[in-house]
């Protein structure tokens, strides 16, 4: 079975870069996390295990596992480019709250047939896709309505 590794060093091969240590540190740490990670988080976590990499190598190397499919870009409310894993993980889309930047990873198999039927009423090929809903979670719509009866009372 091809691994994260694998996939890794072949892309490295066909880039003409070097297979580090560092590199592997950084791809390990990756592997290790679950969810949407930034570039800042992940150098905070590699950093505890090995002080001398430098966020620079962090950088580039997520840049490296993105060309080469193993980690995928997403950009929430913040702006801030988050990676999650490709590689081995089921496609999924995102409600993200505007009020608390929360995520919900969704699946929907009937949204996923009916943009293939558009596609192909386009004569259109799809190779990626993303979908990002934005709106209030549940628990800030509770949050907000509580807020709103607490004072309303403290006024009667």
């Amino acid at each position: 079975m091809t691994t994260e590794k694998d996939i890794f060093h072949e892309h490295l091969k066909r880039t003409r870069l070097k297979r580090t240590d560092q590199r592997d540190l950084i791809l390990d740490v990756f592997i290790g996390t679950e969810g949407h990670i930034s570039v800042e988080e992940l150098y905070e976590l590699v950093k505890k295990k090995d002080p001398s990499v430098g966020f620079t190598t962090v950088y580039r190397t997520m840049k490296l596992m993105a060309e080469a499919r193993l980690a995928h870009e997403v950009r929430f409310t913040d702006g801030r480019a988050r990676y999650e894993h490709e590689y081995n993980h089921d496609h999924h889309d995102h409600f993200i709250c505007n009020n608390c930047n929360s995520v919900i990873e969704f699946y929907s198999a009937e949204i996923e047939k009916l943009q293939e039927e558009i596609a192909r009423q386009n004569s259109f090929k799809i190779q990626d896709h993303s979908h990002r809903i934005f709106g209030i979670c549940s628990n800030c719509q509770e949050k907000n309505t509580s807020i709103g009866v607490a004072a309303v009372r403290s006024y009667s």
